[in-house]
Order: C-alpha cells, then structure tokens, then sequence
C-alpha cells in the first residue's frame, strides 16, 4: 500500500465505508469546539468522504460547508447526503479554490498523505484561511508510518512528529490553540486545533 493508492482504495469502498461509518458523533465535542473559535460559519472540508456524519453536523448548525475530495464516488455521495452544501471533486494536493474559509477541517484524510505531502499541504491551509480562521486536523501521536484497514483493504497513514508540526503551524501563520494526542474522550484520535494569526 503507497499513499498514491488512496483514492483510488476509497473509490473502491464507497458505498461499503458509507454503510459503516461511525455516525454516533463522538467528534461532536472537537467540532463544536472548532466552531466557537471560528470567526464565521464558512468551513472547507478537506477529504470530506460522504458527508456523514460531519459535515452534515456542521450544515445542521448553520456552517456554508464545501466539501472536498478527490475520490468521485464519495462526492457523489456527498452531494446525496447534503444537496445544498458545494462538493468539489479534486484531490487536497495543490488545491486552489482562490476562496478563503472560516474553519478548514481535515478529520482522518490529511494523514493518509506522505509525510512531503503533509508537509506542503501547509500552504494549502494558509492559502485558504480568513483571517482568524481556524484549522483543525487529526494526526498520529508520533512520526511515522503505519498501515490500516477500510472495508476490507488496506490504506495508508502518516504523521509528522508533534514538534514538527507546531513548526510548520507557525511558519505557515498558526497559532496551536490546542492539541490532545490520543484524546480519550474522542475515540483515541490526535487532534490539533490552530488559528490563523493574520488579521486581513
């Protein structure tokens, strides 16, 4: 399994992964939390999936959610689970809306990149936060590599160290507002939640 091979895995498992999906909201708590410290209600979904349950939680709390990813048959997926919201199918690497968001969330898709690609991904973040805007993404607790399982097929994951991602956050505009390795009242998931430092 090779980073490259995400997409085209999920596309594979669409409908299986819609099926299975955990849709009990544990994410509730941080999601909420990204909200409150969001200066508006425009939030970029990066590596979106179905829609379910996230980002039809942040569109039942008044978010403009556009949803991105690169793998067809989950955005097409997406747009049956929210046919209001914007769906875009491209892939994270290299994105380029020229529009900027409130809150920009990466939950359980930013990982399955190459460590580079993480890493370059950065800009992509900072291209697309408002001022004040806020980031949130999950990682592993430690660098490395590790290879998990969807439906049945493998996938591949990813982290940076936690100090390495504190520096690219700050060179890249970000201030780290808080961040729980392996956070026990989310399922064990290492969540980072950042704010942009820029004011126009």
């Amino acid at each position: 399994m090779r980073p490259e091979d995400i997409l085209t895995t999920y596309s594979r498992v669409a409908a299986g992964f819609a099926r299975s999906r955990d849709k009990s909201l544990f994410e509730r708590r941080w999601l909420d939390r990204m909200l409150a410290h969001a200066p508006g209600r425009r939030v970029l979904d990066l590596g979106c999936g179905t829609g379910r349950p996230i980002a039809t939680y942040l569109n039942d709390r008044r978010a403009r959610v556009t949803g991105v990813d690169g793998a067809a048959e989950m955005i097409d997926l997406f747009q049956a689970s929210l046919p209001n919201a914007e769906a875009v199918h491209a892939d994270m690497r290299g994105l380029n809306l020229n529009r900027r968001y409130d809150a920009i969330l990466a939950w359980n898709s930013f990982f399955h990149l190459s460590a580079d690609d993480q890493r370059a991904m950065f800009a992509v973040f900072a291209a697309h936060a408002a001022p004040r805007g806020v980031l949130m993404f999950t990682s592993g607790q430690a660098a490395g590599e590790a290879i998990g399982e969807v439906e049945g097929e493998t996938v591949y994951h990813a982290s940076l160290s936690p100090e390495e991602y504190r520096k690219l956050l700050a060179r890249h505009g970000f201030e780290v507002i808080s961040f729980v390795p392996e956070d026990p009242d989310c399922r064990g998931h290492s969540v980072w939640l950042a704010r942009s430092v820029a004011t126009a």
